[in-house]
């Protein structure tokens, strides 16, 4: 069953974030769009490079509106160690949520049970709850946070434009389409 579309489930973890350890649930998610990053571990290869990305593009993803988590089944004493000794790392301002018990991971589908880690996925989550986009990678594929924006905004353009969907490679000023009889078989 696909998680398009479903309400997140509950959930209590605790976050590393801007140098202090705090409480994260699904209340946190609702009120704005969120992005919820799942990676398999800290102190890795691939995952520094996604997290540093999205760091790189965190002050965007603000100005949208939108609220950015990452989350490992390492520990929040873990992700600070991490912090504590990677330059790359140390520039994240979005909370790194501990999943220690795979709880948070197992409710997006996404926990690699053989191993205790996850799969990369990536979800956009609207201001009800709502799972909007599901992407789960191969753990050697990266992921490019200037795709996840685009992606993002159509979600935003949609949910704000009834009636209208967004075309591939649409970015923010292009045109949208509206789905009716005389659409079919012309594009």
């Amino acid at each position: 069953m696909s998680l398009i579309n479903t309400t997140i489930k509950p959930f209590t973890a605790t976050a590393f974030h801007n140098g202090d350890f705090k409480q994260v649930t699904e209340k946190d998610l609702l009120g704005k769009w969120s992005v919820v990053v799942f990676y398999p571990a800290d102190f890795t290869f691939v995952c520094p490079t996604e997290l540093g990305d999205l760091a790189d593009n965190y002050d965007t993803f603000q100005k949208m509106g939108v609220e950015v988590y990452g989350v490992s089944t390492d520990t929040h004493f873990t992700h600070k160690a991490w912090h504590d000794t990677s330059d790359t790392i140390r520039k994240i301002k979005y909370p790194l949520i501990g999943d220690p018990t795979g709880a948070l991971t197992r409710n997006f589908d996404v926990m690699i049970e053989e191993e205790g880690l996850a799969l990369r996925g990536t979800f956009v989550i609207n201001p009800e709850g709502q799972i909007k986009l599901c992407e789960i990678h191969d753990n050697g594929i990266g992921r490019d946070a200037k795709e996840l924006l685009r992606k993002v905004q159509a979600a935003q353009y949609v949910a704000s434009h009834p009636g209208e969907v967004c075309p591939a490679k649409w970015t923010p000023g292009a045109e949208t389409l509206t789905p009716s009889l005389n659409l079919v078989g012309k594009i």
